[in-house]
């Protein structure tokens, strides 16, 4: 399995970088054909070769040598065909695979701002989809296109060596098809790649639409839905339709062509018979072989449909290896251990750039510090802890980690594995996956043992919990989290930040979707992911803030208060004493 995305993103380097791994099997399949391509050419003039010497008397000794070499020609060409499905599915699915793992890869590196203008649905279908109509492609396109030429050009030179003047005729007749082949799949092409975007935009509708689908009950949007998706499924059916038709035109045409070729080249064996200048063996070769040349043909017209569409794949996956990843480079040592200070100075972001989030931050969180963040909605909280994960990038200014005593270092310049490895982030949308509790909670590391796992779950209160579970560790969790409660999936979240021990922890509004109750059992796990580590609290409620030391209070972006959080609250003229008060009130 490929393990690099190709440095250059074009059709060349994407078929080299997954058809080298695999040029051993292609090798092989090429032999298979080869051999394939040769019995089946036999075949006939052993059975030419029969009927020939039936007719002129012959031993029956060489009549029955001839049928058993004619048997094992045909035996050998049969047992090939299932050798030859066997090497080309293995072809396919190794090349097809490798690149299924890149794009997935490559998309995962892929920042926010990606993710943010297509649909998820859209990009599973662009992973699987655009990738499975390559596998043919993969697995037998080339060695199905040299293996019907050169099945082709034999049959055309037994034909022309028989009689010349079939083999011309047949040969006008076969040049003709391949011409409007070649003509009508450059009109075809266009008509997939609409195709295939369409399928993209129907299937990322409907992977958006089962995703919400109890908001979407909720609001009473089903029939919203059904017109939507009905709007997209005719779309879907006529760009799939022009392409069929394309696609239609393209074997009609191919089956006239090589009809009237057929019917030449039996005039002239039948005309050649009665005049004695033929044998009967031999007009039963140009029977058979103009028979069989309608199978390369057909196979190389199959090829062509399929190129249409791979045409159209290949180009849409093309595209997405051109999307720019983050800059990756960074610095070569890693940060040292122990908690991380947080410098932003002077930035400024927006999600559309003539309208920034953000204006001109500046703030410093001194290592073992809990920064608590506050304001409306819609005041830049939650783009703040975006920025410090590095899921966008600031448009200006600088954001720096500073590891105790030792130099800043520009969040940008770090490696993203430093990053994610270094800083944790914990929001009220926590990801489950159908898969064991262990896997859950380790995110499928198998190197992590049991004890370690029952030790953090212990931590944080849940051992009783996972000891009243049927499999314990190895019980199976629902990916939509059915069975769970939202603060036991909260709890796993927090369990899997413990794991991993980072040093500067986000916290992003992680128990706003939680009652009272659960929320204050939540805190006092929270208060054990913060201690001995710098963190940042962004809340919606006030008494979330009493992890904190200092407070920012944010107002359309721009900073209005900051500093320690017992000196804001004891001030009467502070925002955040006031915030405080209003929220005291409002629970009064």
């Amino acid at each position: 399995m490929s393990s690099t995305v190709p440095v250059s993103g074009t059709r060349r380097s994407i078929l080299t970088t997954y058809t080298k791994p695999v040029r051993r099997s292609l090798f092989l399949l090429g032999i298979i054909l080869a051999a394939s391509i040769a019995a089946q050419l036999i075949t006939p003039l052993l059975t030419a070769s029969f009927i020939n010497r039936v007719l002129a008397g012959a031993p029956m000794r060489d009549l029955v040598t001839i049928a058993l070499m004619s048997a094992g020609v045909a035996l050998i060409g049969y047992l090939l065909s299932p050798l030859e499905t066997w090497v080309s599915e293995h072809v396919a699915w190794e090349a097809t695979n490798a690149l299924r793992f890149d794009l997935l890869a490559h998309l995962l590196d892929l920042d926010a701002s990606f993710h943010a203008r297509h649909t998820t649905g859209s990009l599973i279908e662009r992973v699987d989809g655009d990738v499975s109509h390559l596998a043919r492609f993969f697995s037998r396109f080339v060695v199905n296109i040299l293996g019907s030429g050169v099945m082709m050009i034999g049959i055309l030179v037994l034909l022309i060596r028989t009689d010349w003047r079939i083999g011309v005729a047949v040969t006008a007749m076969l040049t003709l098809a391949v011409i409007s082949m070649f003509r009508i799949r450059a009109l075809a092409a266009p008509a997939w790649a609409r195709e295939r975007q369409a399928s993209a935009e129907y299937y990322g509708f409907l992977g958006d639409v089962l995703a919400a689908r109890e908001d979407v009950r909720a609001s009473d949007a089903v029939p919203w839905a059904t017109r939507r998706a009905t709007s997209l499924l005719r779309a879907l059916y006529a760009a799939t339709g022009k392409a069929g038709m394309l696609g239609y035109a393209l074997a009609a045409s191919t089956s006239a062509f090589f009809g009237i070729g057929a019917v030449l080249a039996l005039a002239i064996g039948a005309s050649q018979f009665r005049s004695g200048t033929m044998t009967l063996g031999a007009v039963y070769l140009v029977f058979q072989y103009t028979q069989m040349l309608q199978d390369p043909v057909n196979r190389l017209r199959d090829e062509i449909q399929d190129l249409q569409q791979a045409d159209a794949s290949l180009d849409r996956v093309v595209a997405l290896f051109a999307e720019p990843t983050p800059p990756m480079s960074g610095i070569d040592a890693p940060l040292p251990a122990g908690p991380l200070g947080v410098a932003i100075d002077d930035v400024t972001f927006g999600y559309d750039l003539d309208d920034p989030v953000i204006h001109h931050l500046s703030v410093t969180i001194p290592a073992g510090r809990v920064l608590g963040i506050v304001g409306r909605t819609g005041s830049g909280k939650t783009t703040i802890a975006r920025l410090l994960t590095r899921a966008w990038e600031a448009q200006s200014g600088t954001i720096r980690l500073v590891p105790g005593a030792d130099a800043p270092t520009p969040l940008r310049d770090l490696r993203r594995d430093d990053i994610h490895r270094r800083i944790g982030l914990l929001t009220q949308d926590v990801a489950l996956f159908g898969a064991s509790l262990r896997d859950n909670l380790t995110l499928f590391d198998p190197s992590i043992p049991d004890e370690r796992l029952l030790d953090i779950l212990a931590e944080i209160g849940m051992d009783r919990w996972v000891n009243d579970l049927p499999d314990g560790l190895g019980t199976r969790l629902h990916a939509d989290g059915s069975g769970l409660s939202a603060g036991q999936a909260q709890l796993i979240a927090c369990a899997r930040i413990l794991l991993r021990d980072p040093d500067l922890i986000i916290l992003d509004e992680a128990s706003s979707r939680l009652d009272p109750a659960t929320e204050q059992n939540l805190h006092r796990v929270f208060a054990r992911l913060l201690d001995g580590r710098t963190g940042v609290v962004i809340a919606h409620r006030i008494d979330t803030l009493h992890l904190a030391d200092d407070i920012l209070v944010l107002e359309q972006g721009r900073v209005v208060e900051c500093g320690p959080r017992a000196k804001l609250e004891s001030d009467p003229a502070s925002r955040f004493s006031h915030l405080v008060t209003t929220a005291e009130g409002a629970l009064a």
